[in-house]
């Protein structure tokens, strides 16, 4: 397993739809192990394949924050949304790839998806509370969408001109 660089916002991958994975194959193994090493270390609850420069449909989630409790790695090949409940819940989005910056996001408060596992087989689920929003957040990634495309064009543009600002600053090392 080896950690991967995370992409920062403005990031012109970061806005493309990413491409169906045909197989599960060692090396799509191999990328998940890495995305939820990087994802734990950064620490984050979900990390997409696009935010570290690979434009295929995969994300990994754990959204156990809990010490005492076992950690739930999930790995989810060319997910889908089946179902999205009326029901909708805020909650205060942040992202890897627009790290300290964060915002309310109201999207379903419940999903029920489907997907690839890592075992070759199709899995569904219904997801709630901070599982929904982590799977829609993440899916909108392989869609080409950030959480602050939810924001009003003010707030947007300010996070993006911080985001500027921190890249610029970070090459400057």
């Amino acid at each position: 397993m080896s950690l991967r660089s995370i992409l920062l916002h403005p990031d012109s991958r970061l806005k493309k739809v990413c491409d169906p994975i045909d197989s599960v194959t060692p090396e799509i193994g191999k990328l998940a192990e890495d995305m939820l090493e990087t994802m734990y270390e950064a620490p984050g609850i979900g990390l997409a394949a696009p935010q570290i420069g690979v434009m295929q449909r995969l994300f990994v989630m754990d959204c156990v924050k809990d010490e005492d409790t076992a950690q739930q790695p999930m790995v989810l090949i060319n997910p889908e949304i089946l179902w999205t409940s009326e029901e909708r819940k805020s909650y205060e989005e942040g992202c890897l790839s627009i790290p300290d910056q964060f915002a309310e996001v109201s999207r379903p408060a419940s999903v029920r998806m489907r997907w690839l596992g890592l075992d070759g087989k199709t899995h569904e689920e219904e997801f709630d509370q901070l599982w929904a929003t982590c799977a829609q957040h993440e899916l909108d990634h392989l869609n080409g969408k950030l959480f602050i495309d939810y924001l009003g064009p003010m707030k947007r543009q300010m996070i993006t001109r911080k985001m500027e600002k921190l890249k610029r600053d970070r090459a400057r090392g």
